[in-house]
């Protein structure tokens, strides 16, 4: 089963009872719009998320958001084919993966394209109080362009 939720900003509660309620599996899918606040606070604070996500019942499939590095900037990530497409995963985290923009997905028969990353209205003030904040955090013009390329070739 495909499950969709939107930001989760570092908070799996939800997803946690939610898994404890639908008696997920591993083969099941929630994919998190944008986010999911993974990859934002270093790594150590990181690795304790992604010990917590790696024990649930599920597999998480997260679409890069506005508050969190990209997956690709960070050595830990390798790539690998998934449904179809190019994810970001992490050996240790088998069940946690980062979606490549611009790839093609193939989720129980549909098809989606994937772009990620949004413009920082709260980027002052993440600088000027330290917190985390990204160049990438909006798509390139590179992505961008390989976004449109991948749809001209499924015209």
């Amino acid at each position: 089963m495909i499950y969709v939720t939107g930001d989760t900003h570092g908070k799996f509660q939800r997803i946690t009872d939610f898994c404890e309620q639908e008696k997920t599996s591993r083969e099941d899918i929630m994919i998190i719009l944008g986010d999911a606040g993974i990859n934002y606070s270093g790594w150590v604070l990181d690795r304790e998320k992604k010990e917590l996500l790696k024990t649930l019942p599920i597999t998480l499939f997260c679409i890069h958001g506005n508050h969190e590095q990209r997956p690709d900037t960070i050595d830990s990530y390798a790539e690998k084919r998934w449904h179809g497409g190019i994810v970001y995963w992490e050996e240790d985290y088998p069940n946690l993966l980062f979606a490549k923009d611009g790839e093609i997905f193939d989720l129980d028969g549909k098809q989606t394209i994937v772009i990620g990353g949004a413009y920082s209205i709260d980027k002052m003030i993440r600088v000027i109080y330290g917190y985390g904040w990204w160049a990438d955090e909006q798509p390139s013009d590179e992505i961008k362009r390989y976004v449109e390329e991948q749809l001209e070739k499924r015209k």
